[in-house]
């Protein structure tokens, strides 16, 4: 036997790694391709998520695909769900006309849809809108997930999912053991498209403006050290909001970010602590986080292609992910359970 034949025997090397999914809206599709990516290289063990709104969803999505067969069936999950998800949007308040489209690939600045939608929605709330509170998502993620099955997995890979609390704006982190479809449509709640989401006698919006995503929850899950962020909402931005659009747009992506630079400042502290030795090494774990965005491809688009439905889009942001998440693992996979490929300070100081 060659040297060939015994490497070609030999089971691949994997490594665990625990994902964090931003929300985002339709650019969720990036996190799909990106984690499209990593299920398909055969390397990477996803040993638990933490998503909130479209992260919650894909995040569900693929926890649930694991637990029923695997990185093969999570992929087959996610795709289908983005494909049905683009279909129930044809037929909806934002299906997309062709200017949309066009916006979409950055031709326009806003499309037609979301500019009707966003001035009907400053006149009247969803309970005024949509008064039976009808959302085809939800009826999407209950018909594609078994969440008996789901809620059972936690030995395979363990899952969380973030809202806010309306009432007292507290984040509200839904263990694996009592996720459903209504809580993932309460952590993908948009308040201006949805009535507030009841969960035993508490009410709950997106988990965006409490945790996009919560770090927390797959620390304190135990297991493996390393944690990758796939970023929807860029940090950094290259020039001024001038138009009063375009600072609404700031003035929302620095809300979804904020929670999130925060708890990067104190896994930094964490981290030089340890350093300077003011941290007992065995009672205190170091972190490694991983970072996986598309900052100058996602600037581009402006809020209303969040809500853009369109196949040909979803698939756009798809492949892109895919193509950001293999070059993640030519570039840093090495790292990965060894040190942080991201520098904190850098990207979130």
């Amino acid at each position: 036997m060659t040297n060939a034949d015994q490497d070609a025997t030999k089971p691949i090397a994997k490594k665990k790694l625990k994902l964090a999914l931003q929300g985002g809206g339709s650019h969720g599709a990036y996190a799909w391709g990106v984690v499209d990516a990593l299920l398909e290289d055969g390397r990477i063990e996803i040993e638990a998520l933490v998503g909130t709104s479209a992260g919650a969803m894909n995040a569900t999505v693929i926890a649930a695909g694991l637990i029923k067969g695997g990185p093969d069936e999570a992929r087959k999950m996610l795709r289908e769900f983005w494909k049905q998800a683009s279909d129930a949007g044809k037929h909806g308040p934002l299906q997309p006309t062709q200017l949309d489209k066009q916006c979409s690939r950055g031709n326009m600045e806003y499309s037609p849809s979301w500019t009707m939608f966003d001035v009907m929605s400053r006149m009247f709330s969803p309970y005024e809108m949509n008064p039976a509170n009808v959302n085809p998502l939800q009826d999407i993620i209950a018909d594609l997930v078994d969440f008996d099955q789901l809620r059972q997995g936690g030995d395979t890979v363990k899952l969380f999912v973030a809202a806010t609390n309306v009432l007292n704006g507290r984040l509200r982190v839904f263990e694996q053991h009592e996720i459903s479809a209504k809580s993932v449509m309460a952590s993908a709640c948009l308040p201006l498209l949805f009535q507030a989401v009841e969960i035993d006698n508490e009410f709950y919006w997106d988990g965006g403006y409490s945790g996009n995503p919560p770090i927390f929850p797959v620390i304190y899950a135990g297991g493996c050290r390393d944690v990758l962020i796939v970023q929807l909402n860029p940090v950094n931005i290259a020039e001024v909001p001038k138009s009063s659009r375009a600072i609404l747009d700031r003035v929302s992506t620095l809300s979804f970010n904020s929670s999130l630079m925060r708890e990067m400042r104190a896994i930094q502290f964490v981290s030089d602590l340890l350093d300077i030795g003011e941290l007992d090494k065995e009672k205190y774990q170091r972190i490694y986080i991983h970072t996986i965005d598309a900052e100058t491809e996602l600037a581009e688009f402006t809020v209303s292609s969040k809500l853009n439905p369109d196949w040909d889009f979803l698939t756009y942001l798809h492949d892109l992910g895919r193509r950001k998440g293999k070059s993640f693992l030519i570039d840093h996979f090495d790292k990965i359970g060894v040190e942080s490929s991201t520098n904190i300070r850098e990207k979130f100081f």
